[in-house]
């Protein structure tokens, strides 16, 4: 089979961004198959991934393929990923070099949302037999998705200070109120470590499938939620005398690594990379509680106007293999979702006590930014 020519719209929207979209044919080197693969985010993402990149190619399955990496930078300016998916299927391009995308549970439903149910190809498993190998699952799409890293909200602790770190969520807002000033999250607006606390407070009290539902009538149940979370708020980080969120993931993350504040809610892999560089003191672990915060399981997805389908099941396979997963977790600190016993990287003892069978997925849509403007409303005008 032969590859059309890489996908020209980089840089281009609209009509110029369809337009790119040709099929002329292009074989790749010594005429193996070309397989691009789709990704966004922040240049830490980039990097793993080009790493990827380069082991598929040396490795059994780059003999039959060679898969080629398109990244869209964060911020860049540039047309979003999902915008110029949707745009070319509603365009009517049906062999586009969108071979395999990477996104998450959470969004798949935005996907499904813009583009219609048929905007993406259904995953055949048996042409995936890593997948066996999985310990956590998507929230959604599970025909569609095949999930290759978790990342999670954990709390983050100064082991000197916390021998024992709370166990459960109960134990942690009882911590909290005994501690009064050593606990911290960030505006759950600004970051998504204060977003999952905030989450996690409200939808405790609610059935599991709310957490992945947009069911507007949910609202009429958070009033428990953020009662508890105005109780918490005279015992949380005070500077000058009042209480203070910080502003993002990094700002509770300083405040931890300042010993200003004991325990925080984190990003499991923003932890373990600062570990590693340093700017976490040694002393910091991290610890999941019962019932967990939420997550993320990012997944591959075939969009249905990919052509080169088999390639995309052979680059979903190596995702799970060891090699890459050990990749991931050095690289961008991903937690993997296979058995992370074997795998050949010093972040792995990084890892002891978090379990992926645990995590908590949200896919809460508008309702999340609906949350989020309420959490500004009742919490953050008290003092």
């Amino acid at each position: 089979m032969l590859k059309k020519k890489k996908h020209m719209g980089l840089l281009m929207a609209g009509a110029a961004l369809l337009a790119a979209c040709g099929n002329d044919a292009a074989a790749g080197e010594d005429g193996k198959d070309v397989v691009t693969l789709w990704a966004g985010g922040s240049d830490n993402v980039r990097i793993a991934m080009e790493s990827v990149v380069d082991a598929f190619n040396d490795s059994e399955y780059g003999e039959d393929y060679e898969l080629e990496l398109e990244y869209i930078l964060s911020g860049s300016g540039t047309q979003s990923l999902r915008d110029r998916i949707v745009a070319a299927q509603k365009a009517g391009e049906t062999d586009t070099d969108y071979d395999l995308i990477l996104t998450s549970d959470s969004e798949f439903v935005s996907y499904v949302e813009e583009g219609g149910e048929d905007i993406f190809t259904p995953v055949d498993f048996e042409k995936v037999p890593n997948a066996e190998n999985l310990q956590a699952s998507v929230s959604v799409g599970e025909d569609y998705l095949v999930p290759y890293r978790g990342t999670t909200v954990v709390l983050a602790y100064n082991s000197d200070n916390v021998p024992t770190p709370p166990k459960t969520a109960d134990e942690l807002y009882q911590w909290i109120k005994d501690n009064p000033g050593r606990f911290a999250y960030n505006t759950p607006g600004s970051g998504g470590a204060g977003s999952s606390f905030v989450t996690t407070a409200v939808y405790n009290s609610l059935p599991e499938e709310a957490l992945t539902s947009q069911d507007e009538s949910w609202k009429d149940q958070w009033d428990e939620g953020f009662g508890l979370l105005e109780e918490l708020h005279p015992h949380m980080y005070q500077s000058g005398g009042q209480v203070v969120y910080p502003n993002k993931n990094q700002g509770t993350l300083d405040l931890l690594a300042n010993q200003e504040v004991d325990i925080i809610p984190a990003w499991a892999d923003m932890v373990i990379q600062q570990i590693g560089q340093g700017t976490l003191p040694e002393s910091t672990k991290i610890a999941q509680i019962d019932p967990s915060f939420t997550g993320n399981v990012d997944a591959m997805v075939m969009p249905s106007i990919g052509s080169d389908v088999e390639g995309a099941h052979a680059v979903m396979d190596f995702m799970l293999t060891e090699e890459a997963q050990s990749i991931l977790l050095d690289e961008m600190a991903a937690i993997p979702l296979i058995d992370a016993a074997n795998l050949e990287s010093e972040n792995s003892a990084l890892l002891e006590g978090l379990d992926v069978r645990e995590f908590r997925v949200s896919s809460l849509g508008t309702l999340g930014t609906e949350l989020n403007e309420r959490w500004d409303q009742d919490i953050a005008s008290l003092q």
